[in-house]
This record gives C-alpha cells, structure tokens and sequence, in this order.
C-alpha cells in the first residue's frame, strides 16, 4: 500500500520522517482547500451559503496554521527564515531575500 508522500521506501524511514511527511501532506491539503473555498466564494451568490463556506474556509485557514507551527518547531532554522517574512509591510521578495541572507 503506497501513498504519495513518501518518495522513499516508508518502512525505511523513520517515525518522525512519517510525520513530518504527513503533517506536510496535511498542510498541502489545506491549503488546496483553502483554494478551492476562495473559487467558490467568487461564485456563490446565496449569502446564507457564502457564509457557511467563508466559516469552512476560516477553519481551513486555522488547520493550516496549526499544520504549520507544528513543522516549524520541528525546524527551528525555517521558523527563524519565515519571521525574517512575515508580518511585515514592504515588499515581500526583499524580506525573503534579506531573511535568507540572515540564515546563511
């Protein structure tokens, strides 16, 4: 039984490389979500239904923030690049530029 997070052979890796795989296969998923809630969003014209999926969103955008935290405190060094972007005004390429500079 395969899936498609894992690239090398599962029984091979270790459990906390199962993990890490899965929370970011979890964070992909929500962010898809998060995706798929905006598309329909731009469509919907019922009020009633653009609030429920404005709500589902919402949640879709909590889960991916606790997928997220989850993989930074596993990776300090990305937590320290990331608050090098974000939350910041000005322009974004020159945070990332500058963060990734900082971690070198």
């Amino acid at each position: 039984m395969g899936f498609d997070q894992y690239h090398e052979p599962p029984e091979e890796l270790s459990q906390k490389a199962r993990t890490f795989a899965r929370m970011i296969a979890s964070l992909t998923e929500e962010a898809e979500a998060i995706g798929w809630y905006e598309q329909r969003l731009a469509l919907e014209k019922d009020r009633q239904a653009s609030a429920i999926m404005r709500n589902a969103q919402h949640e879709e955008m909590k889960h991916f923030g606790m997928d997220l935290e989850f993989l930074l405190r596993q990776k300090p060094e990305w937590r320290t690049t990331l608050q090098g972007i974000l939350f910041k005004a000005g322009n974004i390429v020159e945070h990332g530029d500058d963060a990734e500079e900082a971690s070198e």
